[in-house]
């Protein structure tokens, strides 16, 4: 099994930045694809974006392209997500996951993952 923790979440200012970790244990993060996902009060969790086990794809959601930027380190077991001009609207708890499915991209977008995180809280003032 592989154990997930994210970090990096906090209060920001509208047009802000943040850059979230996803740091696993357990099996090396390599030979999985990892993705984000996020999950407002009152809403179902939506997709943001995931990555190839070797980073070469990205497979982004409708919501953040342009302005979040996924990325992986194999050699650091840690995914980020970078994010940028931030709005009120990605206030969420964002979780990251992580599949070994060789066809991955459909389990994200349909958020069907062997293994998630416990999330970290992202909070943007207007």
């Amino acid at each position: 099994q592989v154990q997930l923790v994210e970090s990096g979440g906090g209060l920001v200012q509208a047009g802000g930045s943040l850059r979230l970790s996803c740091a696993a244990s357990g099996r090396t993060l390599s030979t999985y694809a990892v993705g984000w996902f996020r999950q407002a009060p009152g809403k179902e969790r939506e997709f943001v974006v995931a990555i190839s086990r070797s980073g070469s794809t990205t497979y982004y959601g409708a919501s953040v392209k342009g302005r979040f930027t996924i990325s992986r380190d194999n050699a650091k077991n840690t995914v980020y997500l970078q994010m940028n001009s931030l709005k009120p609207e990605d206030t969420a708890v964002y979780h990251c996951g992580a599949d070994q499915a060789a066809n991955w991209q459909p389990r994200f977008r349909d958020n069907v993952l062997d293994y998630w995180g416990q999330g970290t809280q992202v909070t943007v003032s207007s």
